[in-house]
């Protein structure tokens, strides 16, 4: 293969998709649209990479350079065709090209970096002046027709609004992907007119005038015509999504050795990473850079966008994003992994429980209940259900740190920042203030108070009076002791919902 030169179109506004956003913006499996399409470039190795830009330059020319960052920038003031838009790319590398330039659209995100290579491959085989990516599909309305001769060679592109009739029942279409040899395209950008219904300088006229001259031009056909398919509003946007997850699917199922139980419940996006024998269960989303090691289970109704999952871990109903999850670990039901989340090798993480910013150590459980953010907590440990790791003090956050092997007690609170040594223990309803020595119990509830006839006096006439007369077999005020005269000092009871007065 030659020196190649890749020219992608991204300038057009895309106004039927109705959105503030670009369209080669538009995400689908994972990536822009426009990424797609880069990430399918990478197959013919191009020395040079050129995006047309225009509206939303910066926006898109930002994307591009992130993607691709040695790529020229060439912006195209008013959308005038795409002969127009590849003269534009052909001006921003000098005015010249040399070997073969191939001319993408950034709207194709189903487009496979094998079948562009194959596509160059044969291009240059031939040694044609103009080549051009073809399908054949049921409903060609919109798309330019491929016109042959009796001998079956290209003699022209048609675009629908040029199309006689009987062009129009042509099947071949053109897919916007052109491949030229470089110094025939600087001719032919020269010669191309507007003379058209649009106004517009059409890149496939390029084909008539490489006729014209006695050159070659010919067209391949590809197989899978879903390859070819753009996405001008939403509903195609979504349409391109379903077939691209299923082809990612398919690529998991029967050339990696993934289960997935519910292919039509299940999204994937492109650059997950599964290992052999993961298996997804129903509803599931693994979305980003996620990647997930042999033997895990993943789901039902589980969203994770870029964490890490080891062997043989489990995680069900769950959402997590840039958590990692250690080998053998259990996580959920209903647990929520924010950012900074990492649980150690045969750790837990129970259901309603949230995590943030916190490394649970190997073997550590939380198991239900909790919240646990700015901590870290040690191998071994247990923290009790219903913790909260109270890490905010209204202007910065604290750390808390919990010891190895160390087990805390139901309904605590750790005031942040605040360090339990290893092996320590705290009682249930303790609210951690300073630090807790190794091997140590922390308790900070008082000894229990029990004041009679409360209910009588402060909720008379409820049904809470009447379920605690009925306990006691009485109805009337005399049967509780402290409900008249009890001798109970009425005036340090505590007031509703204050704890009792020492």
């Amino acid at each position: 293969m030659s020196q190649v030169t890749v020219i992608v179109l991204a300038a057009g506004g895309g106004t039927r998709m109705r959105s503030k956003t670009m369209k080669v913006l538009h995400r689908v499996g994972g990536r822009t649209m426009v990424g797609h399409v880069l990430a399918a470039t990478r197959a013919v190795a191009p020395a040079r990479v050129v995006a047309v830009v225009g509206h939303q330059r910066e926006a898109v020319g930002a994307h591009v350079r992130e993607l691709e960052p040695d790529a020229v920038l060439a912006v195209q003031e008013s959308q005038d065709g795409t002969g127009h838009a590849a003269r534009i790319a052909v001006e921003a590398l000098g005015g010249s090209v040399d070997g073969t330039v191939v001319v993408l659209t950034g709207d194709t995100p189903l487009l496979r970096g094998e079948s562009l290579a194959a596509f160059v491959a044969d291009h240059e085989a031939a040694e044609r002046a103009v080549s051009i990516l073809s399908a054949e599909i049921d409903d060609p309305t919109g798309y330019g027709r491929i016109v042959r001769d009796e001998e079956g060679d290209v003699v022209a592109i048609v675009e629908q609004k040029e199309a006689d009739h009987v062009q129009r029942e042509i099947r071949e279409i053109n897919s916007g992907i052109l491949a030229f040899d470089g110094a025939f395209l600087g001719e032919a950008l020269a010669a191309i007119r507007n003379d058209n219904a649009k106004g517009e300088y059409y890149l496939t006229d390029a084909v008539g005038i490489a006729r014209d001259t006695g050159l070659t031009v010919g067209a391949y056909c590809i197989d899978d015509e879903t390859q070819t398919r753009g996405a001008n509003d939403r509903a195609q946007l979504a349409e391109l999504g379903r077939l691209l997850n299923r082809r990612i699917l398919d690529h998991w199922m029967t050339e990696v050795g993934v289960t997935i139980m519910d292919p039509d419940t299940t999204w994937i996006d492109s650059d997950v990473v599964l290992a052999p024998d993961v298996t997804i269960l129903p509803g599931t989303q693994l979305l980003g850079a996620t990647v997930v090691a042999e033997d895990a289970v993943i789901g039902p109704d589980t969203t994770l966008e870029d964490c890490e999952v080891g062997a043989g871990a489990r995680v069900v109903r769950t959402h997590g994003q840039l958590a990692v999850v250690g080998d053998g670990a259990t996580v959920g039901p209903y647990s929520y992994l924010r950012p900074g989340t990492r649980l150690g090798a045969a750790g837990k993480i129970g259901a309603f429980v949230e995590t943030k910013n916190a490394v649970i150590g190997d073997g550590a459980k939380v198991p239900h209940l909790s919240y646990v953010g700015d901590a870290e907590i040690g191998d071994g440990t247990n923290i009790g259900a219903g913790t909260i790791v109270a890490n905010y003090d209204g202007v910065a956050k604290h750390r808390t740190v919990v010891g190895k092997h160390a087990r805390t007690g139901s309904n605590n609170t750790f005031v942040a920042p605040v360090t339990i040594g290893d092996g320590a223990s705290t009682g249930a309803g303790t609210v951690v203030r300073s630090d807790v020595p190794a091997g140590a119990l922390a308790v900070s509830a008082g000894p229990q108070r029990d004041i009679e006839g409360w209910v009588a006096r402060r909720r008379p006439g409820t049904a809470q009076a009447e379920a605690a007369a009925a306990a006691r077999g009485a109805t009337d005020e005399a049967a509780y002791p402290g409900a008249a005269d009890t001798g109970h000092d009425v005036e340090n009871e505590p007031a509703d919902g204050q704890p009792p007065l020492s």
